[in-house]
């Protein structure tokens, strides 16, 4: 009698190799796909750089190169590159390195609380009349239209010439006639969202409407408003200049306009007085509105494949 050779052992359980059916690519975050399309644009990338530069010359600048803007420390009309002034100096003989950087403090800081105040309106009275409609919508949309055919700059110099032209002022004045087009955008995204299914979802489960407006509509309307607030910013930034230019902004604060303007006499015997604070103007709104077509690139979504 034969043995019956010992039986093979039982294979083990192989576990089954996922398909890609299966097992398919996780979905990416918008804000991270978003971040992502915006490092990738080269000229989003550069205007960062130049804001960045910019912001660390007038953060910094002042305790790295302390000084008084106002100070006389030359001969008047001294050329560049001397050594008493490194950028020259204007008509009174004020050093124009130093007022170009304390000057960028009192201009980017305008721009800066100017762009937000605008957004802010614009935010509240578009999400209002958007959201509600009927004779809320027409009766905000009538006090937009209203400041919207107000010729801006000249409604601005009323404002800052009723008022002591102080940097707190100017920034009203900036602020208050600045804010229709984010008005006008906001209705438009409100309006778009309002009837979506999420939305009726919120009404039907009793949200209140402050709770719809703010946590449920906004956050889905915010990409086009990132963009209008970025670009505000240099809007801003050029009507502080202009009114600065024009001798209504701050006599006691350096600003980049206040330089243009106290120098415009002297622009073909100074002409540094001018061109440098003028330079500096036309590199922080560039850099700002570079970004801005970055974020608009990035948070579009049919423009991303462009």
């Amino acid at each position: 009698m034969t043995l019956d050779p010992d039986p093979a052992p039982a294979a083990k359980p192989v576990a089954p190799a996922r398909t890609s059916a299966t097992a398919g690519p996780r979905a990416e975050h918008p804000g991270i796909e978003a971040a992502r399309m915006f490092l990738r644009n080269p000229a989003a990338i550069a205007g960062m750089v130049l804001l960045l530069i910019v912001l660390a010359v007038a953060i910094a600048g002042p305790w790295l190169y302390p000084a008084d803007p106002f100070e006389i420390k030359a001969a008047p009309l001294t050329p560049p590159f001397s050594e008493e002034a490194w950028l020259g100096s204007d008509y009174l003989g004020r050093d124009v390195l130093t007022a170009l950087i304390y000057g960028g403090r009192a201009t980017l800081l305008v721009g800066a609380v100017a762009a937000l105040l605008s957004v802010l309106i614009g935010i509240t009275l578009g999400a209002f009349a958007g959201y509600y409609g009927g004779k809320v919508d027409a009766v905000l949309m009538k006090i937009t239209e209203f400041f919207q055919v107000l010729p801006a700059l000249l409604f601005a110099m009323v404002v800052v010439t009723l008022f002591s032209p102080t940097l707190v002022t100017v920034t009203l004045a900036i602020g208050v006639v600045s804010w229709t087009g984010t008005a006008r955008l906001t209705r438009a995204e409100f309006l778009k969202y309002r009837g979506l299914e999420f939305v009726r979802a919120e009404r039907a489960i009793g949200a209140r409407d402050a709770r719809i407006i703010w946590k449920v509509i906004l956050p889905n309307a915010l990409p086009p408003l990132v963009v209008s607030a970025t670009l505000a910013i240099g809007a801003a930034i050029l009507f502080e200049a202009g009114l600065s230019f024009l001798g209504l902004g701050d006599p006691n604060q350096m600003s980049w306009g206040l330089m243009i303007g106290s120098s415009r006499q002297y622009v073909l015997s100074c002409w540094w007085a001018v061109a440098f604070p003028g330079a500096a103007i036309f590199v922080t709104v560039l850099a700002v509105s570079l970004i801005g077509d970055g974020l608009n690139d990035a948070l579009n979504p049919k423009l991303r494949e462009r």
